[in-house]
């Protein structure tokens, strides 16, 4: 997709809360958009290093966590009479939070799990984000466990003439996520389209080739995991300051699921096919309610998901993308005109 259509797609995307102000639906794109932005997120480790982490929940857990309880403050034992408090603080200083430290545990992921391959990273991966589920769940003085964090703030952003705006109103939110989820893409997209982006299909392709060559594999897909995790950690903070609850059911496997639908639906390894399955089966289930009941939803929830990669194996985007140079080039190419001996023959 040329950078032309890419800007018009952003700017028609902004333009629609004034054309269709409906709160719910853009209450829908709004939940989608920051599932997309965990979406390109995972495309990163997925699609361009081919390593399949099904734990990237976790990611985006952590980083709900880290903006609430840094926007609510805390106050901690940490043993021997000691005690770690923080107040509350701006949401913003949240956000960087979340993205700081849901890429410390990227890094931390990465320098021990890369050390492995195939099946057993996808079990290691499962585990750390069972594990952050349990932390979660049973340290109540932190967390408030089962209880859930609770009155969370809102985003809010400071605006010339105005000051500090508290984000309440459904466009407000829905404008952040997007310039938001703008910038997670542009970020995978200076990636991609950089050395490392090259280093990382390299080993995907062939991992062996790679390192024959002076490819350093751990470092390049230790980079890879870390940003995908920064990311995955700013979709969680929105998430935690959009519905302002948290409880330790955001590690659930159903978000990593989500993630891996849209990635492989849209097509991985492709930088719109995020964006595109996000669009389709983000929305989707809220499009199903009302209209038929829970079961029917949920089935052809599963039949469009399964339609989709029977016979569109390789996803939405590279399909479209392979489909139109063949219409062009199958459309018969005109007649050459007479030239003027012929004419003058006849």
């Amino acid at each position: 997709m040329s950078a032309l259509l890419g800007w018009g797609f952003v700017a028609a995307m902004a333009a629609l809360p004034l054309v269709m102000p409906d709160p719910y639906l853009l209450a829908v794109l709004t939940s989608a958009g920051i599932f997309i932005i965990g979406a390109i997120s995972l495309n990163l480790l997925l699609g361009y290093t081919g390593q399949l982490s099904l734990g990237h929940a976790a990611f985006f857990g952590l980083g709900a966590y880290a903006s609430a309880l840094t926007s609510l403050g805390f106050d901690i034992g940490i043993g021997f009479g000691h005690r770690l408090r923080l107040e509350p603080q701006p949401v913003a200083v949240g956000f960087l939070a979340a993205i700081l430290v849901s890429g410390c545990f990227g890094w931390l992921l990465g320098r021990l799990a890369f050390r492995i391959r195939g099946a057993y990273f996808v079990i290691i991966t499962i585990c750390f984000a069972q594990v952050l589920r349990m932390v979660a769940l049973n340290w109540v003085e932190l967390t408030q466990g089962p209880m859930a964090l609770v009155g969370i703030p809102p985003f809010a952003l400071w605006l010339p003439g105005r000051g500090v705006v508290e984000l309440y109103a459904k466009n407000q939110t829905y404008w952040l996520v997007l310039g938001v989820a703008v910038l997670a893409f542009l970020v995978v997209r200076q990636i991609v389209h950089s050395r490392i982006g090259r280093a990382l299909v390299a080993l995907r392709e062939n991992e062996t080739l790679a390192r024959s060559v002076g490819i350093r594999v751990t470092h390049y897909l230790v980079i890879a995991t870390v940003v995908s995790a920064a990311i995955a950690g700013a979709a969680g903070s929105l998430f935690a300051h959009y519905v302002r609850i948290v409880d330790p059911d955001v590690f659930l496997f159903i978000y990593t699921v989500t993630m891996v639908i849209m990635v492989i639906t849209g097509g991985k390894g492709t930088l719109w096919g995020p964006v595109v399955g996000g669009l389709i089966f983000g929305p989707l289930p809220d499009m199903l309610r009302g209209s038929a009941p829970p079961e029917a939803q949920w089935i052809a929830y599963g039949l469009a998901m399964i339609l989709l990669v029977m016979f569109l194996p390789r996803g939405i985007v590279p399909a479209v993308a392979g489909w139109l140079p063949a219409r062009r080039a199958a459309a018969p190419l005109p007649a050459p005109a007479p030239s003027p001996v012929q004419g003058g023959a006849g």
